[in-house]
């Protein structure tokens, strides 16, 4: 069994003509996995939503309430990137507790992978980069609750999961480690246990060298108990928002080797979908597809599967 998280509010916000963010990505991807052959009884599409005492593990009270009653400025708001509404706070929670979900399959299974996820750039008081508040970081602090004593939160988004570096700057428990794109958002980086910044227009060779050394050494030096991995498509060499050029192969490469070191070293692994920008919701999917490709790969290989 692979388990996999999904809710179908995911892609049900409502967002102005031309938003840039591709809310439909998610039912797209949903629906393609049970097209080549996923077996229903895989997903798990019933998570509850974040409590307000997991959401405190990480973001402060204030913050928490203000943005559960709509009561954040145009400004705040504006740097979250979404008009606030009763739906946007609902469907945040909801893919929040996917995360945390997830974490729980996967400490159970060894693996398990979240069709939504990957808000790295909330912090513990505000909001950015259409984050509302930071699943990884609420699993991660979830994890250490349920008695995990050391997460590594590998992050391959190519946006620097700034707000999950500053919220663990000073918890030795929780690594961080961000390879992104050294010209892109955010503009002010902050630190992280580990941050590779990758220049533009970065290809398959040196992206996956980077990706391979980099997690060899962190998995040798940490030896984490559970593995966060965010695994943003926005690296793609089509995607609107990435600036590198790394192909569709070299995805899925990179996911396949995340998964094969940490089962090799019997690691357990919750994965998120991360980002990723093309309008092309079709191409977005396949791209995005690569991680479930991998995954099934490394953990079902016997599954047979159509992904053409």
């Amino acid at each position: 069994m692979l388990p996999l998280v999904y809710h179908e509010c995911y892609s049900d916000l409502v967002l102005p003509e031309r938003h840039r963010y591709p809310i439909g990505k998610y039912r797209a991807i949903y629906q393609h996995l049970l097209r080549v052959g996923l077996p229903e009884v895989w997903f798990d599409l019933d998570a509850p939503p974040a409590t307000a005492a997991q959401l405190g593990l990480v973001h402060h009270p204030d913050y928490i309430d203000a943005l559960c009653h709509g009561r954040l400025d145009s400004k705040a708001m504006r740097r979250i990137g979404f008009p606030w509404s009763e739906f946007l706070l609902q469907r945040s929670l909801q893919s929040v507790g996917g995360t945390v979900r997830t974490m729980q399959l996967a400490l159970n299974h060894g693996i398990a992978l979240h069709l939504s996820g990957g808000y790295h750039h909330a912090f513990a008081e505000e909001g950015a980069g259409f984050c509302l508040f930071n699943d990884l970081a609420v699993a991660a602090k979830a994890a250490r609750q349920q008695g995990v004593e050391k997460v590594l939160i590998f992050d391959c988004d190519v946006h620097q999961g700034d707000g999950t570096a500053l919220l663990f700057a000073d918890d030795p428990t929780i690594i961080t480690a961000s390879l992104h794109g050294e010209k892109n958002f955010p503009a002010r980086k902050q630190q992280s246990n580990w941050d590779i910044a990758l220049p533009t227009h970065c290809g398959d060779e040196d992206y996956l060298d980077a990706v391979k050394t980099s997690l060899d050494y962190l998995l040798h030096l940490h030896q984490p108990d559970l593995v966060l991995y965010d695994a943003g498509v926005d690296i793609h060499q089509d995607d609107d928002l990435g600036l590198l050029q790394v192909s569709t192969a070299g995805v899925f490469q990179r996911d396949h080797f995340v998964f094969e070191r940490c089962r090799a070293l019997q690691i357990p692994v919750a994965a998120v979908i991360g980002g990723g920008y093309q309008r092309d919701i079709s191409k977005l999917t396949a791209v995005h597809s690569q991680l479930f490709r991998a995954a099934c790969a490394v953990y079902a290989p016997a599954q047979q599967l159509d992904w053409d």
